[in-house]
């Protein structure tokens, strides 16, 4: 799907929504207290290095709020923004598939019914998280509902894979995304750019992976190193080289020259807690980093895709 404008040459998640919904569609992030395989035991033990206490949850809701208040409170500041528009029901925090069946059909069923405007569900989760009974719930929903599932990537290195104690295998995330899409549901891929043991050809590498998997949907983002995080204590420990912001603008453009240009961009950076951030100070700038990325590739005439060969 095409939805290039003369504004943004590549597919973004506010034009997607707006083509397939008529309207301006809000994610509202939500906490459902799960935890995480690669916390617990199951996968590993104290998770990927980046992630904060909160799994990646930090701008979701207060897990000890009920989904209900979690949604209204959210829902009223997206509204201080825009008047109007739809929801979509983002169960965001840590892994959100790691549960029974029972469990997972009452948080899902119970965020669908919060509110008559709600049309859809995306569920955070990892590869070592899935399995046959959860793959038929999820089957199940997305034939009533729209779905998506959001999957933590980061890279296809394994050298990166070990370095940020990720916890599961290339093998077992493509396994998964094999399984969602035998099922017809949307795959959306969360991959990290700035790494300091990967080169800016390996960032390339994971995205032409991607390519290759029949995904819909990609979260660019930006390494953040946070306070109380392991990454954090390395890093004020024995500080590594982080990206400058030409180095990012320059990966990221070239990561969209290369995608398949029928995927739907959901992120180009990310968010830190500002009280959390300690490096790259530059990255407080988000519309910044955004406008830079549009500006180099209008300057080169290009486009999502430009250099996309199918394989």
């Amino acid at each position: 799907m095409n939805l290039m404008t003369k504004e943004k040459p590549y597919n973004t998640l506010n034009a997607f929504y707006r083509n397939k919904f008529g309207k301006k569609v809000f994610k509202i992030a939500l906490n459902g207290n799960f935890t995480c395989p690669n916390k617990d035991g199951k996968s590993g033990y104290g998770g990927c290095i980046y992630c904060s206490e909160l799994g990646s949850g930090d701008f979701a809701g207060n897990k000890e709020s009920s989904l209900k208040d979690q949604f209204n409170q959210v829902k009223e500041l997206m509204h201080n923004k825009w008047d109007d528009g739809l929801y979509i029901a983002y169960f965001q925090a840590n892994t959100n598939t790691y549960d029974t069946v029972a469990r997972l059909r009452y948080l899902y069923e119970t965020a669908l019914s919060l509110d008559d405007k709600i049309i859809g569900l995306s569920i955070g989760t990892r590869c070592d998280a899935l399995n046959t009974e959860i793959y038929d719930l999820l089957s199940e929903l997305n034939k009533r509902t729209y779905l998506q599932i959001e999957l933590g990537l980061q890279s296809i290195h394994d050298k990166t894979s070990v370095f940020i104690n990720r916890g599961h295998s290339l093998a077992c995330f493509d396994r998964a995304v094999k399984e969602l899409r035998k099922r017809n549901i949307e795959v959306v891929v969360h991959i990290i750019n700035g790494f300091h043991i990967e080169t800016k050809q390996e960032m390339l590498e994971t995205v032409e992976h991607l390519n290759t998997l029949g995904i819909q949907g990609i979260k660019i983002h930006l390494l953040h190193v946070m306070k109380n995080t392991k990454l954090g204590n390395m890093y004020l420990k024995e500080p590594f080289k982080m990206l400058t912001l030409k180095e990012y603008v320059d990966i990221t453009v070239s990561q969209i020259e290369i995608l398949n240009p029928n995927i739907i961009i959901h992120r180009l950076t990310g968010d830190s807690p500002t009280d959390l951030l300690i490096v790259p100070e530059w990255s407080r700038k988000k519309f910044v980093i955004m406008n830079e990325i549009d500006k180099t590739l209008r300057s080169k005439n290009s486009y999502q895709g430009i250099n996309y060969i199918k394989k």
